[in-house]
């Protein structure tokens, strides 16, 4: 154990050290770039069916987060809680129209502490929450003005010269146009920021540069050559289409989002074309990502740039039922993460350590040497990028409201914890915190979280051990739902 700790202590002095001797004459950039709705199991993780070679690229040079959860399966309180370093409850914010100025003018965001520091800041791409908010964005946090930020992801229809291509899908909220790239937002995003790269390349001072992408979230309409790297008879159903066994109603929802009004349950061949549609969106989100990647390249600023991928959440793909997201479920919480920083001491490691998008915010000012008045509820992954054996929390915490998308105040609140082998989620009232459903899973034996164990004799101590974890987050009660009275 004690030569253990030497070899930390030692990586991490060394990264320090190097990082401040560079920093005498220029200090690290960030590029930061963000996919929407990508669950872990497919965004870079190896699944035998997602192609993704420039973020399987980027890994082999950077640490690949394991096991990284966000804080809400939910856009906009998922970005605000990671760019904010506060939990969704800090905030009382669990839903999209919210912004968090509202609740607090004084909040230091991540990119604004950047640039408070002498750091040049770019917003291109979705970064905080992109619609139903008079604040369009966050205008503080950047140097210039945000730019392809604020709209719905219905607005993201093709834009080409001549004639329209037809549409080659069937499901609902699917299109599969033979167009180019730049028909949709992504191709233009990817576009614009290598552009920008450029542009930064030639100042004198640091940059923070968000990419944003708005993909694969719905509607499922990449151009039709991704379409094509996903054979249909590859596609299979869910393995596990139906809601867990002994899980309550309550962590359920309707996949309104996909769903909408439609009575008519879906058949096997949309769910196999829904699912194909989501694959063929990875790929683009994949190539997108891949050309920002090489223009950093292409211009030697890879050296000397902290590069993040993450997403703000998962998603179903009907399994338990559900599509979408804004559940508890591993699915939804799962998300993928990769941090390749210079310096690090083994690229190409993966960790299992557990963590959380709360942590990102304080690891960036962390390596970067940025201070912040805002006081941050996550802890820096710095030590991970040394040792990707550290331990640097014992659980992480999801959460989300019932209604999935309500109005005025909840009726209830799901609180999730997850350990190194179980997630223990309770469903409390939300006005007065009383429990009405509990639910265990034990990812050792049930990775997919198909049996709720809450009740088994057999899973009682984990049970308790969780319970004690969540209960340390999330005491029962009218305060701990976040209101700030």
């Amino acid at each position: 154990m004690k030569h253990h700790s030497t070899v930390l202590f030692t990586g991490l002095l060394l990264l320090w050290s190097s990082a401040v001797a560079c920093g005498a004459e220029r200090r690290l950039n960030v590029l930061f770039i963000a996919a929407d709705d990508l669950r872990a199991d497919l965004g870079c993780y190896g699944h035998p069916l997602a192609k993704t070679p420039h973020l399987d690229k980027l890994a082999r040079r950077g640490v690949l987060f394991e096991r990284a959860y966000c804080q809400q399966a939910l856009c906009n309180p998922s970005r605000t809680s990671l760019l904010t370093g506060q939990r969704p409850d800090t905030l009382g914010i669990w839903n999209l129209p919210k912004h968090f100025r509202e609740v607090d003018p004084k909040l230091v965001t991540l990119p604004e502490a950047f640039r408070r520091q002498g750091y040049f800041t770019r917003n291109i791409g979705k970064v905080f929450h992109n619609w139903r908010q008079e604040i369009k964005g966050d205008p503080q946090s950047w140097s210039v003005p945000a730019v392809m930020h604020f709209a719905r992801h219905d607005d993201d229809k093709p834009r080409v010269e001549g004639e329209l291509p037809p549409n080659l899908a069937t499901a609902r909220r699917c299109e599969q146009r033979d167009v180019g790239d730049d028909a949709y937002f992504d191709g233009r995003i990817a576009d614009l920021a290598v552009e920008a790269l450029g542009e930064l390349s030639k100042r004198d001072e640091p940059f923070f540069l968000a990419v944003g992408f708005w993909k694969p979230h719905l509607p499922f309409n990449p151009p039709k050559k991704y379409w094509d790297r996903y054979d249909s008879g590859s596609i299979r159903l869910p393995r596990f289409g139906k809601p867990p066994v002994g899980a309550p109603a309550i962590a359920l929802h309707n996949g309104r989002e996909l769903l909408r009004t439609a009575k008519q349950p879906l058949s096997n061949a949309q769910i196999k074309e829904l699912r194909r549609g989501y694959l063929a969106g990875i790929s683009y989100l994949d190539a997108q990502v891949g050309k920002v990647l090489q223009e950093l390249e292409r211009l030697r600023l890879r050296e000397n740039t902290v590069v993040v991928f993450w997403s703000d959440h998962g998603f179903h793909l009907g399994e338990h039922s559900l599509w979408c997201k804004t559940s508890n479920f591993e699915h939804d919480a799962h998300v993928p993460l990769i941090i390749a920083a210079p310096n690090a001491n083994r690229p190409g490691a993966k960790t299992a350590a557990l963590v959380e998008l709360l942590d990102l915010y304080p690891t960036l000012v962390d390596l970067c040497e940025v201070t912040t008045p805002t006081k941050l509820e996550g802890v820096s992954l710095r030590p991970l990028l040394i040792d990707s054996t550290a331990v640097v929390k014992r659980a992480a915490y999801t959460q989300h409201p019932r209604p999935a998308y309500y109005q005025g105040r909840p009726d209830a609140m799901g609180v999730s914890v997850r350990t190194d082998r179980y997630r223990y989620t309770e469903w409390r009232k939300f006005d007065s915190g009383e429990v009405v459903a509990r639910e265990l899973y034990d990812h050792q034996l049930d990775p997919g979280e198909n049996l709720n164990t809450v009740d088994s004799p057999a899973d009682a101590e984990q049970f308790q051990v969780a319970q004690r974890l969540l209960l340390e987050k999330f005491p029962r009660g009218r305060r701990s739902n976040g209101l700030r009275e």
